[in-house]
């Protein structure tokens, strides 16, 4: 009897330090596409190393994703990994990690207060400086090519509580602008479809209703530009006649640009995000020092150069 309680309490034992060798991961929604490369990666990643991770949906509620990390610091997890909901409400997850002295690594989306992160905590994903910037300057290009001097545009934001939108759109009115777009391109509205491919063929709908004459659309994600594309080809217009720009290069993006409906999108690599986030993780968890600020480089796609990208998400 007594070996059997010991062999119990030794089998207990040994789960609880499994448990907390696990490393807890709060993805901010698991019903995305770009999300769901970066969760596969991240997956993939831990099994290729050993690591036991606890991934949970935050299912794009602050609160819940909150509840989620003290839940991952209560059961002693060796880290923690999160895709924040918003990217303003950061502070009290770091605040909570910091207070149990336990590492967290944020990745894809930036917080709010990623310039004083304490130093068990960092942040990976990729420069969103770059990401509105390349993809502005190629419709610029493209507007240049087919001869306008004059461009209208509709520019379809992200969930404006994300710092990935604000800075997406704010790249879009700087390349405008600026002295390298070399047309003029009027913004008729921008309105946010909050990542999602239905509301953005919504809300296009709603645009292509108003009667108003337009060369492109500029969105944030390549789900809005999809959404957008599908509420074009249903009302009638001619894909060849407008240039319409996203940013991800996710599979579907990739399709829709092999079928000629999407002009210009922008890889963001999502597994190497992934991994970049779990490697240093890993590396917190043991104590190590990590760069608290690691891009993974934002990569311009166009028909021209496709077939680079068809296999990587």
């Amino acid at each position: 009897m007594k070996k059997t309680l010991l062999a119990a309490g030794f089998a207990s034992l040994m789960a609880t330090t499994a448990m907390a060798q696990d490393i807890g991961v709060s993805m901010a929604l698991f019903d995305d596409n770009f999300l769901t490369v970066l969760r596969n990666g991240l997956d993939a990643k831990g099994k290729e190393l050993g690591v036991g991770l606890q991934i949970e949906d935050a299912q794009n509620d602050v609160a819940k994703q909150l509840d989620q990390i003290n839940n991952f610091i209560a059961s002693g997890v060796s880290a923690i990994i999160v895709n924040p909901v918003d990217t303003s409400a950061t502070q009290a997850m770091s605040d909570a990690a910091a207070a149990a002295n336990i590492p967290l690594v944020y990745v894809n989306r930036e917080p709010v207060n990623v310039d004083t992160m304490p130093d068990n905590q960092a942040f990976v994903a990729s420069n969103e400086l770059d990401s509105g910037t390349l993809q502005t300057k190629e419709v610029c290009r493209l507007f240049k090519d087919a001869g306008k001097t004059e461009a209208n545009i509709y520019v379809i934001m992200g969930e404006l509580s994300n710092q990935a939108a604000v800075m997406r759109t704010k790249d879009i009115h700087d390349v405008i602008a600026g002295p390298d777009c070399g047309v003029k391109v009027n913004i008729l509205d921008e309105q946010t479809s909050n990542w999602s491919r239905d509301l953005a063929q919504n809300l296009m709908t709603n645009w292509l209703s108003t009667g108003a004459a337009f060369d492109g659309v500029i969105a944030n994600n390549d789900e809005s530009a999809i959404g957008a594309i599908q509420a074009m080809k249903a009302s009638g217009v001619d894909m060849a006649t407008v240039v319409v720009a996203g940013i991800d290069a996710t599979q579907d993006a990739l399709a829709a640009m092999q079928a000629g409906d999407l002009d210009v999108t922008v890889f963001q690599d999502a597994a190497g995000q992934g991994a970049g986030a779990l490697d240093a993780a890993i590396k917190l968890s043991k104590g190590e020092a990590v760069e608290q600020k690691v891009y993974i480089p934002f990569q311009l796609v166009t028909p021209a150069n496709i077939g680079d990208f068809l296999a990587k998400n």
